[in-house]
């Protein structure tokens, strides 16, 4: 296991670089969902390389860039019946300069995915950030490496942005970094257009087995998706897109390794934008930086799912992606019920979030594109895809995963099985 010492500066607070309202702002329906408060983190590792000092340029450009997004630097208050406003006070967000005693290839050689060794350190927890209220509503730390490469580590409180959001105004952050006069796409508020009128409130996330839980990540190359595809039917083969084939390989393997009862259902969840979605009924102009995703629901048997090909798997990942309908965020944004699930046991549901595309690999701030970025770990019930190139520079996606240790192992012998088998084991 790589470990390194990282010596850090005092936090500070960074607030906008020019006078900003100050005001209060509601949150919209969505933000308001129990199930978001909490904090989401994020990591970009960077090769660096020569020029200015990369935690210079990140700070001063974060203070620009919260001139527009001004109430991120606010803090969240609530009001009446817990519903959360911020207020734009300017106070600021946190930042952490640091140093480690670590190249960049020495992290590469040990693997750069999830979870990172000493993660702890290159994202310090400040004492008293962490919370939904009150608290600074954003941490980045910046660690130098002996290399001259950087690790930018970020945590966000969720429910001021969706992975979209953030992934927005870290990418304005980054313009101003490379110098722009301004950023490419402006933020916009408008958090009104989803109220969720009566909505039903989910409040806690499904409980974690206490068992001993392992946490690894998984990489599928693109050369390995198109096998798969040529498993498929034809008709799947020639219509099937790279997030349904790897949303279908991993609810398989995922259902199989669990060891799932027959009769239990083994639910997949899709998380669903639907900024641009015109026939939503909820029409976000583009810049919206808070939560604007939703999920749909799709049950299948545990033991049908695992006697079914892939290609039958696939067509239910398509059943879960067309549940994402018009009828569906209307439903959602009017708080009426929306068809759901029989009772299922919620350890056996898997949620899945793609962040392949959603802009995280294309923060620059002047020293090239990050060779990692994404989440930084998961937790029982969730499965992230992540865009990576691997070390041959082919396209490649990462998939972090929890599971209890045996689980692991029947896992890992399942894609392995599935990766490199001939394909009618596929």
């Amino acid at each position: 296991m790589l470990s390194f010492a990282v010596r850090r500066r005092d936090p500070e607070l960074v607030g906008p670089a020019s006078q900003t309202p100050r005001e209060t702002k509601r949150m919209s329906g969505l933000d308001n969902m129990d199930v978001l408060r909490m904090q989401a983190s994020l990591a970009l590792f960077y090769r660096g390389g020569e020029g200015d000092d990369p935690a210079a340029t990140i700070r001063r450009a974060l203070g620009e860039a919260l001139v527009h997004y001004y109430p991120l630097a606010g803090r969240l208050r609530e009001i009446e019946g817990r519903k959360l406003v911020v207020d734009c006070t300017g106070e600021g967000v946190l930042f952490v300069q640091a140093d480690a005693d670590v190249q960049l290839a020495d992290m590469e050689a040990a693997g750069l995915r999830p979870p990172f060794p000493c993660w702890d350190q290159l994202l310090f927890d400040v004492e008293g950030s962490s919370g939904t209220l009150n608290c600074p509503l954003l941490l980045i730390q910046v660690t130098r490496l002996l290399c001259g490469g950087f690790v930018l580590a970020l945590r966000c409180n969720h429910v001021m942005c969706d992975a979209i959001g953030i992934a927005q105004f870290m990418n304005a952050v980054s313009e101003l970094a490379r110098g722009l006069p301004s950023i490419s796409v402006k933020p916009v508020w408008c958090r009104e257009l989803i109220e969720m009128r009566n909505p039903s409130n989910p409040g806690t996330l499904p409980d974690i087995p206490e068992v001993p839980m392992v946490e690894r990540s998984f990489t599928v190359r693109a050369s390995d998706v198109a096998a798969m595809k040529k498993c498929l039917p034809p008709l799947l083969r020639d219509t099937a897109t790279t997030f349904e084939i790897l949303a279908a390989f991993l609810w398989r393997a995922r259902t199989t390794a669990l060891d799932i009862p027959p009769g239990e259902h083994a639910p997949l969840v899709i998380a669903v934008n639907f900024r641009g979605d015109a026939g939503a009924g909820i029409s976000l102009p583009a810049g919206y930086y808070g939560n604007a995703v939703a999920t749909t629901t799709v049950p299948a048997d545990a033991a049908v799912l695992r006697r079914g090909s892939l290609g039958d798997a696939v067509a239910l990942v398509r059943l879960a992606k067309a549940a994402g309908t018009t009828e569906y965020f209307r439903s959602m944004a009017n708080g009426t019920k929306v068809r759901g699930l029989r009772s299922f046991n919620p350890a056996n549901l898997l949620a899945i979030s793609d962040t392949r595309n959603i802009g995280f690999h294309r923060v620059d701030f002047g020293w090239g594109e990050p060779i990692f970025a994404g989440p930084v770990s998961t937790f029982f019930t969730m499965c992230y895809f992540i865009r990576i190139k691997d070390r041959d520079g082919e396209d490649a996606f990462v998939m972090p995963l929890m599971l209890p240790r045996l689980a692991m192992d029947r896992f890992a012998a399942e894609v392995e099985r599935s990766l490199f088998d001939d394909a009618n084991h596929m």
